[in-house]
């Protein structure tokens, strides 16, 4: 099986043992390169001699079998066929790979019959707060200084309103045009040349339509094309819809349900990598930029999408479900519940979904609320987003 890792600071542990894989994946422009440098750098301070490092190179790299190497190759999924060299090394127990792409193709199926399944570890690189602090040179501590705390608050907003590209968080002049040139790369290259797509119009359309989307309809964006004289059958929106989760650019999180006919005939949600990327298309508001920022940080502690985690809608709704063999932890977003009806409208919703499904742990996740709550002998944690996104474990107790 894949192995995820739950850590919030994507911390690999480089002393692994050899005969492993570790794939680095996510949106373009992530910085998934410069998470390689990293590691590299990491390898070199551990005493591990340069010249078993090999970096974009796909030459079978020199060494003694006592030696372990360490090759990282950068956008792997646009060699073919690269499982079967990958795993001839592995077949030798002489090399740790590290490989990283902003593709799904990354870690095709058939990567099972070449290698054996322990042996591959996936790691969605997204971005996140504690690492966009770190690039601006602030340490975050629980206990801060007045000035400290207001400088904290203007990076998170910064943050908040313009996401954690790095290119973006380095050059923010250059903000719209970086975005607009990475959805642009994204839609021509990830989709339309790699799936030889023809109607582009579609493609193009279908992104936007998706960014600004709550909930998607396959059918309803269809009869929407129709209305613009655009043909194009349903199964291509749906195989357009696996290209943009593929390109880790568009998340579709489906809704829970104990019937699983159900759960897969839902309205997904839509989420997208960055906030960047909505915020380029659609004017949306804070409450919306919140949610989707709640949502990446669920997917960057390890829960998977549509097996662990999803919205729940039944009467009372609820943003996001973390299940395992039972329902394990419910979480709602509002941005703001400085609003007493507000605050009591949002609790009690979280709570009559709970009691729909047996679930007695609650969190409602703020812009920069804190308080613990009870209501009805139920007791809810509310926190800014910020602590939820530093919290390891997902039960806060």
């Amino acid at each position: 099986m894949f192995h995820y890792y739950r850590n919030t600071d994507l911390i690999i542990d480089t002393n692994l043992p050899a005969n492993r894989a570790i794939t680095i994946t996510g949106s373009r422009r992530c910085g998934k390169t410069y998470y390689f440098y990293y590691l590299i750098q990491k390898i070199m301070s551990e005493g591990i001699d340069e010249k078993r490092i090999l970096y974009v190179n796909l030459e079978i790299p020199t060494s003694t079998k006592q030696e372990n190497v360490y090759p990282f190759f950068d956008e792997i999924q646009n060699v073919a066929n690269w499982e079967v060299f990958i795993r001839n090394i592995l077949d030798k127990n002489r090399a740790k790979f590290f490989k990283q792409g902003h593709l799904q193709k990354c870690y095709p199926l058939n990567w099972r019959h070449h290698c054996e399944a322990e042996q591959l570890a996936i790691i969605y690189i997204l971005f996140l707060f504690q690492s966009f602090l770190r690039l601006k040179g602030f340490k975050y501590t629980p206990y801060l200084s007045t000035n400290e705390k207001s400088q904290f608050m203007n990076l998170y907003r910064q943050y908040f309103n313009c996401g954690g590209y790095p290119e973006i968080v380095l050059y923010p002049d250059l903000r719209k045009k970086m975005i607009g040139e990475m959805i642009n790369t994204t839609i021509y290259l990830d989709l339309i040349d790699r799936y030889k797509i023809r109607n582009t119009k579609s493609v193009k359309l279908m992104f936007n339509y998706l960014i600004k989307s709550k909930q998607f309809s396959t059918h309803k964006f269809y009869h929407f094309l129709k209305s613009l004289n655009i043909k194009v059958g349903k199964t291509s929106l749906y195989n357009y819809l696996e290209y943009f989760q593929d390109a880790f650019i568009i998340f579709p999180l489906k809704k829970f349900s104990y019937s699983l006919k159900k759960q897969e005939q839902s309205l997904p949600k839509i989420y997208s990598a960055d906030n960047a990327l909505i915020d380029a298309i659609v004017d949306i508001d804070d409450g919306k930029k919140l949610e989707n920022m709640v949502f990446l940080s669920l997917i960057r502690k390890g829960y998977e999408l549509n097996k662990e985690l999803f919205y729940y809608s039944n009467g009372y709704e609820c943003d996001f479900i973390i299940k395992n063999k039972k329902i394990d932890c419910m979480i709602q977003v509002c941005y703001d519940i400085s609003d007493p009806l507000t605050k009591e409208r949002e609790l009690r919703s979280l709570l009559k979904a709970g009691e729909k499904l047996d679930c007695d742990n609650f969190i409602m996740v703020t812009y920069d609320y804190k308080a613990d709550e009870t209501l009805n002998h139920h007791f809810i944690k509310i926190l800014p987003f910020y602590e939820f996104d530093f919290a390891q474990n997902i039960r806060i107790e």
